[in-house]
């Protein structure tokens, strides 16, 4: 007897980190701009998890990417996430992002780092 089975699609989860492994990452992008790069891909993709780091290694951190996000909501096309998981182990930075992506209506929640 054959059997048909529909596999269920695998959930998209982003990662922005310079140093953490994220094992539930489907992909991860180490610096600013290859997180830009990793959510350019994904324009037209539901994303269901992003997690963010805020610093990431020496001058470069996750503020350009939050101005990409932010861009895209202030023009109407915000980027489709289940939810921003924000896990920097800098309390002041991962505030800024959190704060910034909720004022655009993003769905966002402070991890641990």
């Amino acid at each position: 007897m054959n059997e048909t089975r529909s596999a269920l699609p695998r959930p998209v989860v982003l990662g922005i980190d310079d140093l953490r492994p994220l094992p539930q990452a489907t992909r991860i992008a180490r610096t600013s701009r290859a997180g830009i790069e990793l959510l350019r891909e994904h324009r037209d993709t539901f994303i269901d998890e992003l997690w963010l780091d805020h610093d990431l290694g020496g001058e470069d951190s996750i503020l350009p990417v939050v101005t990409l996000l932010e861009e895209a909501a202030f023009h109407g096309e915000p980027y489709r996430i289940g939810t921003v998981f924000v896990h920097s182990a800098n309390p002041i930075g991962a505030e800024t992002v959190v704060r910034s992506l909720l004022r655009w209506e993003y769905r966002v929640r402070r991890a641990v780092a």
